[in-house]
């Protein structure tokens, strides 16, 4: 029986492979997260939560139902009456994760999640909502730790890609999206932060 020797190579490889597999399981990808629901961010953020149940955002799941906003309906060929609630077309943009771990499946199954919650825009939670981060008893995270495990920033780009785009059938039929006006009207009112999250 012979015995392997390790060669340099070899045991460099083997010691790259290592750090490389380290890295990569240090971060949680935003891609990797699944949805947790708006009930969990109510928890600290009570004064966002309240604001945004007043938006449009918080009732998108209301507009596929049949006869709601019928006239907008018409204008753009879609026919009022139609239940649009199961239509994987529309769907994705009117629920919080649809199709994906943790998300929207149907009213009946995920209720909470009809509506474009919060992880629509900041990214879903499990990933930043865990001990360590953004908890009840660390109040003080830094901010680039908690982006690290998933959390958004959103920018105009978190709207047009997902839904604010060519593929909205009312898209050509709205004012064209100006994301500012959008974040101080359409969202949720931003309030300063309690604690320090440098």
């Amino acid at each position: 029986m012979t015995k392997k020797r390790w060669s340099l190579h070899g045991v460099a490889v083997f010691l790259f492979s290592l750090f490389l597999l380290a890295a990569l399981s240090s971060g949680t990808r935003a891609d990797e997260c699944s949805f947790v629901g708006t009930k969990k961010c109510k928890m600290c953020h009570i004064k966002q939560y309240k604001s945004w149940k007043k938006t449009r955002m918080s009732q998108a799941f209301e507009l596929l139902k049949p006869g709601v906003r019928a006239d907008r309906k018409k204008l753009v060929g879609l026919d009022p009456d139609a239940d649009y609630t199961k239509d994987e077309t529309c769907v994705p943009c009117h629920v919080t994760g649809y199709g994906k771990p943790g998300g929207f499946v149907s009213v009946e199954e995920t209720p909470d999640m009809a509506g474009v919650g919060c992880e629509v825009c900041h990214g879903a939670g499990s990933g930043y909502l865990q001990k360590g981060f953004m908890t009840m008893k660390n109040k003080e995270f830094k901010l680039s730790e908690v982006i690290a495990a998933g959390l958004v920033i959103p920018d105009e780009s978190t709207c047009v890609d997902q839904c604010h785009n060519e593929k909205n059938p009312f898209f050509k039929t709205s004012p064209p999206f100006d994301w500012e006006k959008r974040k101080a009207v359409g969202t949720h009112e931003h309030f300063p932060l309690k604690y320090n999250h440098d």
